[in-house]
């Protein structure tokens, strides 16, 4: 999964959409944000235009955005965009959708964020817009606060489009996704707290009707990897930009990203235990999030000696 505000360029789009399939990953995700949440400003590739370059330069590797926040895409231009998208592609591409939560961005270029009650509330009419027009064969029509539709359809049909639900709120997000969602996501959190919350999904899902199953169950986690401590030094370079961080040691500076947010950090014998915790805890995908999207030799690395430890 690739943070596309950060320095993600063509060329290195292009590179990382060649590779992917050979490298034995399963999907290529993308962010969708215009900005990082904190300067400096860094290249940003949008996020439809470079997935459907990826729809028709691969043959099987899944891909969707981690997530498309309501708060800036029209939900039906949204759903339009990804039905054709995963008609392009064959059925590999994944809607991830989720409310907005980047300030920066969009004081920066005019979207209105609104406060989490408003916020979360614009979102679940988008959610059950987009579910609307992808899952229904009949023209749909709605009536809410936010949009409306009238006997609304998307044609051609049909669509397979899966719905993916980012987020990690016990009493808003994971409701919506047992609901409305074909796969969660629960990103930036560590196997037990994952264990924790895909119970919790699991009960909003008998509640709803449906099957434990009916929902994959993945997480997104930041990747700090190496080959060697030098690698490793690279990977976190952003990081010292920050005052308090600036003369933190390698070791303690990875121990910090692996315990605040989970992320998979270390050489090639320290990250293959992480990865397996996430999958002890019950994670069926777990899609690793890169900043240096020009990192092609620490991919062939983890490529090499990472991934033969997981197929």
């Amino acid at each position: 999964m690739v943070e596309g505000q950060a320095g993600l360029t063509w060329e290195r789009w292009k590179t990382l959409v060649e590779n992917v399939e050979r490298w034995g990953f399963a999907g290529l995700y993308r962010s969708d944000h215009f900005t990082m949440a904190r300067p400096p400003n860094e290249n940003s590739l949008e996020m439809v235009v470079s997935l459907t370059y990826l729809a028709d330069h691969t043959a099987r590797a899944q891909f969707g955005p981690l997530v498309a926040p309501v708060s800036f895409r029209d939900p039906v231009m949204l759903a339009r965009q990804a039905a054709h998208l995963d008609a392009l592609s064959q059925g590999r591409m994944i809607l991830g959708v989720g409310a907005g939560w980047q300030t920066r961005e969009h004081e920066m270029f005019g979207y209105p964020l609104l406060d989490v009650h408003a916020r979360m509330e614009r979102f679940t009419e988008g959610l059950q817009v987009i579910h609307a027009l992808l899952k229904n064969d009949a023209p749909v029509s709605f009536e809410g606060n936010w949009y409306t539709l009238r006997d609304a359809q998307i044609l051609p049909r049909p669509y397979k489009t899966k719905i993916l639900v980012g987020g990690t709120g016990v009493t808003k997000t994971l409701p919506l996704a047992a609901r409305y969602a074909d796969v969660w996501n629960g990103v930036g959190i560590g196997p037990q707290r994952f264990a924790q919350l895909a119970a919790k999904l699991d009960d909003y899902l008998y509640d709803a009707g449906r099957n434990a199953n009916a929902v994959k169950k993945t997480t997104a986690t930041f990747l700090y990897f190496g080959r060697d401590r030098a690698a490793l030094e690279q990977r976190v370079t952003r990081f010292r930009q920050r005052e308090e961080l600036r003369e933190m040691s390698l070791d303690a500076l990875l121990a910090k990203l692996h315990h605040d947010n989970g992320a998979v950090t270390g050489l090639t014998e320290e990250v293959i235990p992480q990865i397996r915790a996430f999958a002890e805890a019950g994670v069926s995908e777990l899609m690793l999030q890169i900043l240096d999207s020009d990192d092609v030799d620490g991919l062939n690395a983890f490529a090499e000696h990472v991934m033969p430890h997981f197929q």
